[in-house]
């Protein structure tokens, strides 16, 4: 059988934002951390 992998996506937007929450929901899930991808990046740095 072909064993699949699951990716997770994390974003937080401002510096006042924490991405734990959404690391934990991801972990809890199933998705392991080596495969959950984080993006801390203000819209106003682009």
């Amino acid at each position: 059988m072909e064993q699949k992998s699951v990716y997770g996506y994390v974003r937080v937007s401002s510096v006042d934002q924490n991405e734990d929450r959404q690391m934990a929901a991801l972990e809890k899930a199933g998705v392991s951390i080596g495969n959950i991808f984080l993006d801390k990046q203000s819209g106003k740095d682009f």
